[in-house]
């Protein structure tokens, strides 16, 4: 066993012959070479995928991700081997450079809540826990406190008693219902505001899995390995939240509010969940062959209405944040958020406008097909329909689709995942700091977050900042740049 370390790139050698190993560190790389193994002899890992290396008693120890073919999902690798005491010392010291070139001015060994929905989506959750999640957490030694969840709400009332200085973050492995449960068990929680500030890290196993998708992109959403590194090594992003105040009552929506046809193809199609994601596919195309109306009265504190303009400021947000993230090596961002951090306050944010203020608020008062409002560019894989969407700019975004033809609304199918709807001259498209519906009649469908409430008036409002995501960007994820020409 042998260990080479020069100024630009760290080598380690373990074992000779055909149970030699050789560990190259370069760059954002390290490049794993096992002559014994004749299916995979060379593996190229990014240093994110790194999750533990070090070296214990005699012997050294790397656990990574990585994949065998570019298309591939990520694989777990170990490499171990002994090493001689008079090795010591220099494995040691590249275990050291490994892991603190992995984890840059991140914590390692989180603690973590985990939750997993058995019955999310197709109904795998449990098994892809087990085979998949499971052995990833275990490899970057995270301290993992599991629960599968066996009834509606259960993650909701575990989080309301949370220790919150128990853990670093709550991980989510089932669909967007069940985050809505844990920020609402945080809102219900004795002490909200420091509870809000425990970053939540979605591993998508459900239906639609936006945030997932929003987080990490559309591709890497689809490996959940991918999902378990953020939960890893993702920096806290603070999110904007919402409160949806009806009846009296007030509840948490982290994501979505939807009236009419959305409401209809995401509620009206629970009995599909075994198609996974396509059944939203299914009720889109059944809701537009129904041709049904939404009659609702809807009102709007505005802000912006500028479709253009909207498109420029999400860039230049975005391209601001990134970089601002990526530079970061020391921050609040880096660090584990400590209670009273942000506020003194223990208690939900006041609700700002009560049902009698009128001050900027705009009435739309057309027929309408659908009301869509919400945080995060996708709602599924196959529908971009916030592309303008911020996490903290304080705003919501509502989308009133104005009643169309059944040719129009079937046409908007093939350009959704691309969000080229956003541009159709019925689709229209607010930035704005709280909204409210009277609906005219109660029969129908109202889905918060996708799960179902009493189509009954409501409205909501915005909290910049109050939630917290795990990011390894800072920024949502999508590509979403085509601009049609002005008239």
């Amino acid at each position: 066993m042998t260990a080479t370390i020069t100024t630009t790139t760290q080598e380690l050698s373990l074992g000779t012959g055909e149970n030699a190993s050789k560990l190259t560190l370069a760059g954002n790389e390290l490049l794993v070479e096992r002559v014994a193994d004749k299916k995979w002899p060379r593996a190229r890992v990014l240093l994110r995928n790194v999750l533990w290396a070090g070296l214990e008693d005699d012997t050294f120890e790397l656990s990574a991700l990585a994949k065998k073919k570019r298309t591939s999902p990520l694989r777990l690798l170990h490499v171990t081997g002994r090493v001689a005491d008079e090795h010591k010392a220099a494995v040691a010291a590249f275990a050291d450079a490994l892991m603190a070139a992995a984890y840059p001015a991140l914590p390692r060994q989180r603690r973590l809540k985990v939750f997993v929905n058995p019955k999310s989506g197709p109904g795998k959750a449990a098994g892809l826990y087990r085979r998949v999640i499971e052995p990833v957490f275990r490899a970057a030694r995270c301290d993992v406190d599991l629960t599968f969840t066996s009834y509606s709400k259960q993650a909701q009332e575990i989080v309301e008693t949370l220790p919150l200085d128990k853990y670093d973050a709550v991980v989510v492995m089932s669909g967007d219902g069940l985050i809505h449960e844990v920020f609402n068990g945080f809102a219900a929680h004795a002490e909200p505001t420091k509870a809000f500030r425990i970053p939540v890290s979605p591993i998508p196993s459900g239906s639609g899995n936006a945030l997932a998708i929003n987080l990490l992109g559309l591709e890497d959403a689809k490996d959940i390995s991918v999902a378990a590194v953020n939960a890893i090594k993702g920096r806290p992003m603070p999110i904007d939240l919402f409160s949806m105040t009806q009846g009296g009552k007030r509840y948490i929506s982290f994501m979505s509010q939807s009236l009419g046809l959305i409401a209809d193809l995401d509620l009206g199609t629970e009995h599909l969940r075994f198609m996974g994601g396509q059944r939203f596919l299914v009720g889109f195309i059944y809701g537009v062959i129904r041709h049904r109306a939404c009659p609702v009265k809807v009102s709007v504190k505005l802000v912006n209405t500028d479709k253009h303009q909207m498109l420029q400021d999400m860039h230049a947000a975005r391209a601001q944040t990134e970089t601002t993230y990526n530079a970061l090596s020391t921050s609040t961002l880096n660090a584990p958020q400590e209670a009273g951090a942000e506020s003194e306050s223990t208690a939900l944010p006041p609700l700002k406008y009560s049902e009698a203020d009128s001050e900027g608020w705009v009435t739309f008062d057309r027929p309408l097909d659908y009301l869509y409002a919400g945080k995060g560019p996708y709602v599924s894989a196959d529908v971009l329909q916030f592309p303008v969407s911020l996490p903290t700019d304080g705003l919501i975004d509502v989308a009133l689709q104005e009643r169309t033809t059944r040719v129009a609304m079937f046409k908007a199918i093939d350009g959704s995942q691309r969000g080229d709807h956003y541009w159709m001259p019925t689709q229209h498209y607010f930035k704005a700091h709280a909204y409210r519906v009277e609906p005219s009649t109660s029969k129908g469908w109202l889905s918060i977050d996708g799960e179902a409430y009493p189509l009954e008036p409501y409205q909501v409002e915005v909290h910049q900042g109050l939630g917290t995501l795990l990011s390894m960007y800072g920024s949502y994820q999508l590509d979403f740049d085509y601009t049609p020409d002005k008239p």
